[in-house]
């Protein structure tokens, strides 16, 4: 790993990846190359091509009409020097737009400086290096601090900004990108993840084409609609070969990413909070960050990307308290009784799930303030006493002593108008006072703009997780913002940036103060699944929707940028409830296997058999679950794309594997030959699966051998038949 520095040309790379970008001579940033590691030795200048002039361009110099920064490839650009592409960053003093950003210094740093305020990745000194650029506007004297940290170990780069006011005058920041690059191939297809409520994270492709594609949200959270990030992948490209750029911004808020394809066949993506609804004032002596947006490079497909966002995530931005710590198998209350239960109900329905093998219990709506509905009693978290008659700290401590941890839901941003907080405090909640207001679920949005607010819910959590000895929170945000305005702040534009750093705010006080409760982020099920909150919640709830057929596709989509281990999902009850559709239970588990696992049920409801089912089913997650955690996952066969799907995670030694296939709908007369070609393995070891021995060579040329699939005259050697089929192997290496 080294960051080296040729007479104005920064090349940062560590044998996997390159980044190379250098000062014009106009003083601003050109890039010159990111992807598979080269020469570190070399000048690469003459990777930038702006030799040849074009029409109408606009050119900088009178005598050099070649030098136009509408075909020069950049690395921050600015508006207004005759780049008609969109900007980085924009910004305006004394109704001016700054636009002469020129090179002044910069520093290089071992290890990854934190980010005040926001989450981001981090790493130790050994494990990572920075160079920081200082650019100045030569009129204002306004500074603009570009960083970009490059890993020992990932085929990564993390950037960041942040603009500093070292003039006499304020300024207003209306756009500012955390990354911006262009790329000099646009033959590319754009993979992003979309979907809505209960279909989160689907995977979508689309070929780039001249002009702006971009996905955002303007909704306040990284939303259920479009997912913070954005792959561009070679046409070629498959899951395990070609080149593919993945990007991702750490952030729960508003947020743009988008790629614009120039006139030239050049890919500007950038990655950055939404401008709309934002502007930022600066007073002299303050600065302005940005959050921090990460790229990878991957040579090795779609999965080879994905391998290298879990591992940046695990290795440096997932807590160092959950990195390594088994999450404990849980069951959760909501969809068995919803808000009808009691204290007698709720130990009787942990004492069924403790003899089962279940580890934690979970009580999720309605254990607080008079909450029988979705309609009343948000804000008041102090415990429903008709529910709950000795209290929330009873209930916790009869569960601990029927052998389960103990957690609860919060829904900690929101308040009812129903509730004795809003009561007290109206103008506590996010709109103009005296317009209308739009609800959602019910509910208003509390202003977490407003620091005494956010101490508020901190000392009333506080209160809860001491008097319990809390071992988890289910965190959960039902709503979207609305009526954007705070009565403390002087300037709206401001709002929604500020509201999320109050969650983040919130979120560290608690994740310090309580080191040992894990946090599990939800929003409506996967409204917020993002990078930013899995620096304080290592898991997410990924979908409301528990549906096992549903969940391939949320799963599989989800695990573009995400390590499975952060990924919510459990086994629920039949008819799903968001689906109305009825599954085997062995299809449930076996889709809940490849994330953290839990149930969604009423274990009482389960019939004897059924009983030995679930235990079996615990029993055989535990016995992988390291694997889960810590091995590398690998996508074999799409849902978006057939029938089937199929995935696996290997161990790092190659010793170990577990293997998940899976068939919606049954076929009449199928192919006999019915194999699934295995990856990652071992060609030289022999692998037990279950009765029989395989080489790794053989299961990933010739395939694993499914089960035999009923075709009308094979009765008695069938195996498998029907709709809903699904099969988990284990693999063993003998030596």
């Amino acid at each position: 790993m080294s960051i080296l520095v040729n007479q104005q040309q920064f090349h940062l790379t560590n044998g996997k990846i390159s980044y190379v970008f250098h000062v014009l001579k106009n003083g601003q940033l050109g890039h010159l190359y990111f992807g598979k590691a080269l020469r570190p030795d070399r000048d690469y200048t003459h990777f930038e091509k702006y030799h040849n002039p074009t029409p109408a361009s606009c050119h900088t110099y009178e005598d050099d009409p070649a030098f136009s920064l509408e075909t020069i490839r950049q690395e921050y650009p600015v508006y207004g020097k005759g780049d008609f592409r969109e900007p980085a960053i924009l910004m305006s003093q004394e109704q001016k737009y700054l636009a002469n950003f020129v090179y002044k210094s910069h520093d290089i740093l071992e290890g990854k400086p934190a980010l005040s305020g926001l989450p981001a990745t981090y790493a130790a000194s050994s494990e990572a290096e920075t160079v920081l650029i200082v650019l100045e506007d030569v009129y204002s004297g306004v500074e603009l601090h570009l960083s970009y940290t490059i890993f020992a170990n990932e085929a990564v780069i993390a950037r960041n900004a942040r603009v500093v006011n070292k003039s006499t005058t304020a300024l207003s920041v209306e756009r500012m990108m955390s990354l911006s690059i262009d790329l000099p191939e646009a033959e590319m297809d754009l993979l992003h993840l979309s979907g809505t409520w209960s279909r989160e994270r689907h995977v979508k492709t689309r070929a780039l084409e001249q002009g702006i594609q971009s996905i955002s949200s303007i909704r306040g959270a990284s939303s259920h609609h479009h997912n913070p990030f954005l792959a561009l992948k070679a046409k070629d490209a498959t899951e395990h070969t070609g080149e593919v750029f993945g990007f991702q911004f750490v952030y729960s808020g508003n947020f743009l990413a988008q790629t614009e394809v120039d006139h030239y066949g050049v890919a500007r993506v950038q990655l950055g909070i939404h401008p709309i609804g934002f502007e930022w004032n600066l007073a002299p002596g303050e600065a302005f960050q940005s959050p921090e947006a990460v790229m990878v490079y991957s040579g090795e497909g779609l999965n080879g990307m994905s391998q290298t966002f879990h591992q940046l995530y695990r290795n440096h931005l997932i807590s160092e308290q959950w990195k390594t710590a088994e999450r404990p198998v849980l069951i959760n209350n909501w969809e068995a009784t919803y808000f009808d239960f009691n204290e007698e109900k709720l130990i009787h329905f942990a004492k069924e799930a403790k003899d089962l093998g279940v580890e934690l219990f979970v009580l999720d709506d309605g254990w607080f303030g008079k909450r029988n509905d979705d309609r009343t009693s948000l804000g008041d978290w102090f415990v429903d006493r008709e529910k709950l008659p000795e209290g929330i700290a009873s209930l916790a401590s009869k569960v601990k002593q029927a052998g389960l941890k103990f957690g609860l839901w919060f829904e900690p941003e929101m308040i009812s108008v129903d509730s004795d907080l809003y009561s007290e405090h109206p103008e506590w909640a996010v709109g103009v006072p005296e317009e209308h207001y739009t609800l959602g679920r019910n509910q208003r949005v509390l202003d977490y703009t407003n620091p005494i607010v956010v101490d508020t819910i901190f000392e009333r959590m506080r209160a809860i997780i001491q008097a319990t000895d809390l071992d988890y929170i289910k965190w959960d945000m039902n709503r979207n913002i609305t009526e954007a305005y705070s009565a403390g702040l002087d300037h709206q534009g401001e709002f929604f940036h500020r509201y999320i750093l109050g969650v983040y705010d919130l979120y560290e006080r608690l994740t310090s103060e309580f080191p040992n409760v894990l946090f599990e982020s939800c929003a409506g099920g996967g409204g917020r699944f993002d990078p930013a909150l899995l620096y304080y919640a290592p898991q997410a709830w990924a979908s409301d929707d528990t549906d096992a057929v549903e969940r391939l596709k949320i799963q599989y989509g989800t695990s573009m940028a995400y390590p499975i281990y952060s990924i919510g999902s459990h086994v629920s009850a039949v008819p799903n409830h968001q689906t109305l559709r009825s599954t085997p239970l062995s299809l449930r588990a076996d889709v809940a296997y490849f994330g953290t696992f839990g149930y969604e049920l009423d274990p009482s409801s389960l019939s004897n058999e059924e009983k030995d089912i679930v235990k079996e089913q615990i029993r055989r997650y535990k016995s992988f679950r390291p694997l889960v955690r810590d091995g590398s996952f690998i996508r074999l066969q799409s849902p978006f794309e057939g029938n089937e799907t199929a995935w696996m995670i290997v161990s790092s030694d190659q010793k170990e594997a577990i293997v998940g296939w899976y068939k919606a709908s049954s076929t009449p007369n199928p192919r006999t030959n019915q194999v699934l070609k295995l990856k990652g393995l071992h060609y030289d070891l022999a692998y037990q699966v279950e009765s029989r021995t395989y080489y790794g060579d053989e299961l990933m040329q010739n395939g694993l051998p499914l089960p035999i699939e009923f075709n009308g005259a094979n009765q008695a050697f069938a195996e498998r038949g029907g709709d809903f089929q699904s099969k988990v192997f284990y693999l063993k290496a003998l030596y």
